[in-house]
């Protein structure tokens, strides 16, 4: 006997579509707890989030005063080894979603993680025109094929 059971064809998923859903996973495990307290699980959820990509990007965790995941926001796309960082876009975003402090993230394409120097400047930058509306950043991760954290190496 035949029945009548049609089968969908879906479409296998990308290897960005599946770091990009364990990224949310990692998230959606942690959100209520401390994820964006605990360097580990930062770096667990960056590093599926931004590991894959070929050119540098640089993005904003939106937190709220819980240090909860409001938004993860990629703001800033550039070349393979650079990208522009404006603090007044930074300092927008944040004011648009209410967060009471950011982390911020970017990638290495060539997987090599040391905060460059010039790393370190904008995330001072930023540190400073935060800090005149109040917002705390918490930590800059640096995604290659390790990840390394501002707060942790004492850049903060």
């Amino acid at each position: 006997m035949h029945s009548n059971v049609e089968y969908a064809i879906v479409d296998p998923m990308t290897a960005d579509q599946v770091l990009d859903k364990a990224a949310e996973i990692v998230a959606s495990r942690y959100l209520r707890g401390d994820v964006f307290t605990n360097p580990q699980a930062t770096k667990d959820y960056l590093q599926f989030k931004m590991g894959g990509y070929e050119r540098e990007v640089f993005a904003v965790l939106l937190l709220d005063n819980q240090n909860r995941l409001i938004e993860y926001k990629e703001l800033f796309f550039g070349t393979i080894d650079a990208a522009s960082v404006y603090p007044r876009e930074v300092i927008k975003l944040t004011l648009d979603h209410n967060a009471a402090a950011v982390i911020f993230a970017h990638n290495h394409p060539s997987g090599i993680s040391e905060p460059s120097d010039a790393d370190k400047r904008i995330t001072q930058k930023l540190k400073d025109a935060l800090a005149l509306i109040d917002v705390r950043v918490l930590d800059h991760f640096v995604v290659g094929e390790t990840c390394v954290s501002f707060a942790e190496r004492g850049y903060l």
